[in-house]
C-alpha cells in the first residue's frame, strides 16, 4: 500500500492531498482515502465485455481473479473472484468515491472490442468498486487495505509525517501503531486522547487516532 500523511498533536498540521488511484492488492486500496497517497490506475489488457449484463462489469456483476488483467464472469462459476458494489464511468480521481467498505477498484480502461454491451464497439472508461465473495475483506474496519480509510482502520508510523494502513489484529507485516477512533468535521472535534490526524475525505474529512 501507499503512503498517507497525518499531523501529531493538537497544533500539527493536516496535509491536504488526496489519494487519486485505488489499491488494486488484498490488503489495500484506490481512492481518496490516505493522506498523500498516489496509486496508478491498473489498465487491463484483457478487459472487455462479455454478455453477463447490459453493462460491462455493472452493479451486482462479478469479475474473474485479475486486478491487471480480467473479464467478467458469472457469479456462481468458480471463476468469479469479486462482485461489482459501485460503478462509475470516467476516473476515480474526478468521479465518485467507492462505498466505504470496499475491498479493492478495477480500473477500466476504454476498449473497443468486437463486441460489447450495447453493441457500439466500446467498453468507456471507467472504475468498479469491488467487494471479494469470499473473506477475507481488506476494506473492513481493521481489515488492513481497501481503498479508503475509516473508522476502524488502523495505521503505523514511517517517519515524515507519514502513515501507512496495517491490520488491527496485528496479522500483518507491521503491528498497528494507531487506531482512527471518530470521524469529524474539524481537529478541534476530535477527543483528547487524540494523538494523530488522518485525512479521511468526504462529509467528515479528519479522523481522530489514538495509541493503541
Amino acid at each position: 500500500m501507499g503512503t498517507r500523511w497525518a499531523a501529531r498533536g493538537a497544533y500539527a498540521a493536516v496535509c491536504a492531498v488526496l489519494l487519486i488511484g485505488c489499491q488494486s492488492a488484498p490488503g489495500g486500496g484506490e481512492e481518496d482515502g490516505r493522506l498523500g497517497e498516489q496509486r496508478p490506475a491498473a489498465s487491463p489488457t484483457a478487459a472487455r465485455a462479455s454478455g453477463y449484463g447490459a453493462e460491462f462489469l455493472g452493479v451486482d456483476e462479478c469479475s474473474s481473479f485479475g486486478r491487471t488483467s480480467f473479464t467478467e464472469a458469472s457469479c456462481a462459476g468458480e471463476r468469479a473472484a469479486a462482485r461489482v458494489i459501485a460503478r462509475h464511468d470516467g476516473t476515480a480521481r474526478d468521479g465518485p468515491r467507492c462505498p466505504a467498505t470496499t475491498d479493492f477498484v478495477l480500473h477500466i480502461s476504454e476498449q473497443h472490442p468486437s463486441s460489447d454491451e450495447d453493441g457500439d464497439g466500446v467498453v468507456p472508461r471507467g472504475y468498479a468498486c469491488m467487494r471479494h465473495l469470499q473473506p477475507p475483506h481488506p476494506g473492513d474496519p481493521g481489515g488492513g487495505g481497501g481503498p479508503r480509510t475509516i473508522v476502524g482502520d488502523c495505521v503505523y508510523d514511517l517517519g515524515d509525517g507519514r502513515v501507512r494502513e496495517t491490520a488491527c489484529d496485528g496479522g500483518a507485516e507491521r503491528e498497528p501503531e494507531f487506531k482512527v477512533t471518530k470521524a469529524v468535521d474539524d481537529r478541534s472535534e476530535c477527543p483528547a486522547s487524540t494523538a494523530l490526524y488522518v485525512r479521511l475525505g468526504g462529509a467528515s474529512p479528519v479522523g481522530c487516532a489514538r495509541p493503541v
